[in-house]
């Protein structure tokens, strides 16, 4: 088993692959040709399974997706031969795009899609005999274009991403982008059946590694770049308009505030461990220290304290309790670091939690009434407006949580604005000096516990902001909300999205939290998954989804092949000066580093 797993992930040799490059092209050919007919066979022997894919000659919506992967498998291996890419042992060294990296994602990306939709297929009808032939001449073509990819030698650096592109077609690019995210994230969000929602989301994968291999993800990125406040603009005004692509469904809609508490959470987070590098492990507790300080001073009956000032005076307190609360802890237990800090973290959440029990009334101070929590907390209404009514804008119906999500949108806005600003400053600057070598840093004459106290406190304060809110749209808090297993996941939304950064970050938490709620038929495995996907993560992108370049450099700095394409990119070919491969993006990495 591990040497087809290590088969399956590593690439032969070079000199292999160079001398196999026209086998290569050619079993790639031959499994895309495959790929493109097995969507015209029938995959499953029973129409319950996914949508029907039981007709011979008559494809399903989830199999013509499959046919716009083996498109893109056929079109890059034919590309590649006419271009010179593909089947030569020694294709150019540059190129606008690299077609071989298409290829290999499509392939990938369809081997994935298929074996999916196979183990979804069987799970629905109860077994693998209910798996027609049409679908296992689907993986094996997959699988065969994809064994032909991994004897194609390297293709060339891509270049699209270095040259210059008009400005309004950047702009196009941008928004066309957005809009497309907007609409794919309410096809997933939309999608009941799980089965289908696994293979779709599958499809995703796939179109996401054709981009990045191919080097057009580096042309996006680049325009991106260049158009930073278009992307903004237009990213938050697919953000609000994403609410109208739901039809009044208010399933959908409590799905996604959820997700962006989530998302704002974990940006608080990704200060503490992103920015500083402090291991937080008890990090819901300023979460919960925001919740429980707005469902105290809202206008619960269940209320314990009789001062209900307005939700923008709660919102600064809850701030400031969670803020102060980060000092508490943070004062004396910064001291230590490493192993010690995560104990530490890990000790106070649990801290807090059973000290929001015992203030009950009886075992201490009746504010949050032990277990049982603060129920019956009454929706905002701001300025006239009722966060709990249903209301009709632009002839859509906005649900209670369709109003929430507009209001988390803002908060996260602000948070993202705090992080950003942080980030570019001179505290950002020493935050990433005390992570990478705290020494260092502080015989450079930086405050390293101060700043290392001024993250803590930071991220707490904006863990309590976000709770605030949460409070209100769970209209009531308890407990045991606020325990371990959910600051590991925050955590994790920050080490799987990239840390660091605030796209990786929102990707991430977006991942964590939208799948579960997606895969509830497999809920009892759910941990198991989730460890699984961790492992797999930590192997094979250790830097996260969308990482930040410096982490990037760092993770791989080791890989040769990746350090061939640095140096071709930095130096405008092979490198043939004599030093080690590598050697001149390593260079690069310490600089920016530095």
């Amino acid at each position: 088993m591990n040497a087809v797993i290590l088969f399956l992930t590593s690439f032969p040799p070079l000199e292999t692959r160079r001398r196999f490059a026209g086998v290569g092209w050619l079993l790639t050919l031959i499994g895309g040709v495959l790929m493109l007919g097995a969507p015209y066979l029938p995959w499953a022997y029973s129409s319950d399974a996914l949508d029907d894919m039981t007709y011979l000659g008559g494809p399903s919506g989830l199999q013509f997706f499959f046919l716009g992967i083996a498109v893109l498998v056929v079109a890059s291996a034919i590309a590649g031969r006419l271009t010179g890419q593909m089947g030569t042992p020694n294709p150019p060294a540059r190129a606008p795009l690299n077609l071989v990296g298409a290829a290999s994602g499509a392939a990938l990306g369809g081997l994935i899609y298929i074996a999916l939709a196979l183990i979804m297929i069987a799970a629905d009808g109860g077994g693998l005999v209910y798996v027609e032939w049409g679908g296992w001449i689907a993986l094996a073509g997959a699988l065969v274009a994809y064994l032909g990819t991994r004897l194609l030698p390297p293709g060339p650096v891509p270049t699209l991403g270095r040259s210059r592109t008009p400005g309004w077609l950047g702009i196009l690019a941008v928004i066309f982008l957005v809009g497309v995210a907007l609409l794919v994230a309410a096809y997933l969000l939309d999608e009941n059946d799980a089965g289908s929602f696994v293979v779709s989301a599958a499809l995703v994968l796939a179109v996401l590694l054709v981009i990045m291999r191919s080097g057009l993800g580096s042309w996006l990125g680049a325009v991106g770049r260049t158009h930073r406040h278009v992307l903004v603009f237009a990213a938050f005004v697919a953000a609000f308009a994403f609410p109208f692509t739901q039809d009044g469904s208010d399933a959908n809609m409590s799905i996604a505030t959820q997700v962006l508490i989530f998302a704002a959470t974990a940006l608080g987070l990704n200060i503490v461990v992103g920015q500083a590098g402090l291991l937080d492990l008890g990090y819901i507790a300023f979460l919960g220290a925001g919740a429980f300080t707005a469902a105290v001073l809202s206008n619960s009956a269940f209320s314990t304290i009789g001062w209900h000032p307005p939700f923008p005076v709660v919102v600064l307190i809850s701030a400031v309790v969670a803020g102060t609360l980060g000092l508490v802890v943070g004062t004396p237990t910064l001291r230590v670091a490493g192993d010690y800090l995560a104990i530490v973290t890990l000790a106070f959440g649990e801290i807090f939690r059973l000290v929001m029990i015992n203030l009950d009334g009886s075992d201490g101070p009746n504010i949050t009434r032990g277990s049982n929590g603060i129920p019956g907390i009454p929706d905002l209404n701001l300025f006239g407006f009722d966060f709990g009514q249903s209301h009709e804008i632009l002839g859509v119906t906005i649900t209670r949580f369709g109003n929430y999500f507009f209001l988390l949108l803002l908060v996260l806005a602000l948070i993202i604005l705090v992080f950003s600003r942080l980030s570019d400053s001179r505290i950002g600057r020493g935050w990433v000096a005390i992570r990478e070598d705290e020494k260092a840093a502080e015989a450079m004459g930086v405050n390293t516990f101060g700043l290392k106290l001024l993250a803590f406190a930071g991220g707490a304060a904006l863990a309590g902001v976000a709770g605030a809110v949460k409070a209100h749209v769970d209209v009531s808090v308890t407990p045991d909300q606020y325990i371990f297993l959910e600051s590991a996941f925050l955590l994790a939304a920050v080490v799987l999205g990239g840390m660091g950064t605030i796209v990786g970050v929102l990707v991430g938490a977006t991942l964590l939290k939208l799948m579960p709620e997606k895969l509830r038929f497999v809920s009892e495995y759910r941990l198991l998954i989730f460890g699984l996907l961790l492992v797999i993560m930590m192997r094979f992108r250790p830097e996260g989804l969308i990482p930040s370049s410096r982490r990037q450099l760092e993770f791989h700095e080791s890989d040769e092949e990746l350090a061939e394409h640095l140096d071709a990119e930095l130096t405008g070919g092979p490198p043939d000066s004599g030093e080690p491969a590598g050697a001149p993006a390593r260079r690069s990495a310490g600089e920016e580093t530095r």
